[in-house]
């Protein structure tokens, strides 16, 4: 049989990837034919080069590889953030309103899943916030970022928002069985908190009136 050559070979394979059913060829299929394609052109320079022309095409080589793992594992996490919830964030995939996430609570109370009932009514919280616009609708939103922020709009409510998100995420990520008088205290906080109107900013010539006030008071 008379031996193939490079070019022959090169042309036939040309040849072969013309026929139709090559024509739906995946990317991730044609990526690696190139790259092997590559590697190989890279491998029979330095068979033809010498000692000096192997070192070179082995470093080469190995810089290829290192970077094609590197673009692969970004990308991975890449995906794996993008598929998995926000670490720490009070909401789940579905967005529900504070009506929605008070209705979960209430039932998941009625069956005794103390745990459950306890997130759910402290969504409810943070979503009746949001749409009272005392606190900005941020993705990702953390129990402790909740209170910190719903505690300046509401500062006589600071301390008792932040003992609930401690409660949230105890029953979240500490591995803490949520109890009903867990459950009772943050339902009345939700309660008194819908009622409860933010705290008015003082007016900034308030100050100015007042340093005035002062100033010319007492001229003694």
């Amino acid at each position: 049989m008379t031996p193939i050559g490079r070019d022959d070979a090169a042309r036939r394979a040309a040849e072969e990837l013309l026929k139709p059913g090559y024509e739906k060829e995946s990317w991730l299929d044609r990526l690696y034919r190139y790259v092997t394609q590559f590697l190989g052109d890279l491998l029979d320079g330095a068979t033809g080069g010498g000692t000096a022309g192997g070192v070179i095409a082995a470093v080469v080589i190995t810089l290829i590889i290192l970077g094609v793992l590197v673009l692969v594992g970004r990308q991975l996490r890449k995906a794996s953030r993008a598929a998995a919830p926000a670490a720490g964030g009070l909401f789940g995939e579905r967005a529900l309103t504070a009506a929605e996430h008070r209705a979960a609570a209430e039932r998941l109370a009625a069956e005794g899943r103390w745990s459950e009932a306890v997130r759910e009514r402290l969504r409810a919280i943070a979503r009746d916030l949001e749409e009272r616009a005392l606190v900005d609708g941020m993705p990702g939103r953390t129990a402790d970022e909740l209170a910190a922020e719903a505690g300046v709009a509401l500062p006589a409510f600071a301390a008792e928002l932040a003992a609930a998100a401690r409660s949230f995420d105890d029953v979240t990520y500490g591995g803490v069985e949520g109890t009903q008088e867990a459950y009772l205290s943050m339902s009345d906080l939700d309660e008194r908190l819908r009622r409860a109107r933010p705290a008015p900013l003082a007016p900034a010539h308030a100050g100015a009136e007042g340093g005035s006030g002062a100033t010319g008071g007492d001229t003694r």
